[in-house]
């Protein structure tokens, strides 16, 4: 039963319209270029005010201690706060995990959100969130970016209104996985042509994005492969990857096109994870 002091607060899931490796940087972290976009499905988290910091977490097998990023950026804020209380979160986990979608660090933006609301602070929240990973201030920002540096420099983009379906064949990819496979390889990529990917969307015609990581990741993941596939052959267009996988995308015409193609992919693999879903520029 929920608590009823509880406030419940969504946090979306990004895609990534094209993701660029461009270098390995001497410090071990690459230099990215990607167009990061928050999307309409995503987790939901309860918080309500309490003596002392707890996390339940329903709808996956994930820690409910500091190895989940969720408690430990509750953490980091109650700290840098100087709060004497807690809270009580309960992560309703919809999304799959290891996915490309970013749950964890939206799940972990959302936090720091929900608790400089429920205990408002002078707390640099974009240093706490940068320290909890590179993709969570993205979350913080709340609003498409182009993203560079190893993922922190982050410029507001409008982006058209999409609609695209989600698949994710089942496959668990590690990130550090896979951009190991791309140092292998060093098969890094220019710079995106952001112009041309925000044109394309906006008139409904293939979007010339790429993803860096998809080849080295797609090799090892037949799953990924059949993912991309799939998605073409239900009639949606510009497929690709998010992020190291393993959910990919495609574009709809429109939200009914995007509702009738996930209607047709889940027929096909009911054991996948179909989403239709659309782009909060």
């Amino acid at each position: 039963m929920s608590d009823p002091a509880a406030v419940t607060y969504f946090a979306p899931a990004k895609v990534n319209l094209g993701l660029s490796v461009r270098d390995l940087r001497s410090d071990g972290y690459h230099e990215l270029h990607s167009l990061m976009v928050p999307l309409s499905v995503g987790d939901d988290l309860e918080i309500a005010p309490a003596d002392t910091l707890t996390l339940r977490v329903e709808g996956a097998d994930l820690p409910e201690d500091d190895g989940n990023l969720v408690l430990r950026a509750a953490r980091a804020y109650l700290d840098a706060a100087g709060v004497a209380g807690g809270a009580a979160i309960t992560l309703h986990k919809r999304l799959p995990l290891a996915s490309g979608l970013g749950g964890g660090s939206s799940d972990a933006a959302t936090t720091l959100m929900a608790l400089a609301r429920l205990y408002p602070a002078s707390v640099d929240l974009p240093g706490l969130a940068l320290r909890l990973g590179a993709d969570v201030p993205f979350f913080l920002l709340g609003r498409a970016a182009v993203a560079s540096g190893v993922g922190e420099v982050l410029s507001p983009t409008p982006v058209p209104r999409a609609a695209l379906v989600l698949l994710n064949p089942g496959v668990e990819v590690s990130a550090r996985d896979a951009y190991a496979w791309l140092d292998a390889e060093e098969t890094f990529t220019p710079a995106l042509d952001i112009e041309g990917i925000l044109a394309a969307l906006s008139n409904g015609r293939p979007v010339p994005y790429v993803n860096a990581l998809q080849g080295p990741v797609a090799a090892r993941h037949a799953p990924i492969r059949e993912a991309l596939a799939a998605l073409t052959g239900a009639g949606l267009h510009s497929p690709l990857m998010s992020g190291s996988g393993s959910t990919c995308f495609a574009l709809a015409r429109d939200d009914a096109h995007a509702h009738d193609a996930a209607q047709v992919l889940a027929g096909q693999h009911p054991g996948w994870w179909v989403q239709p879903a659309q782009v909060l520029g």
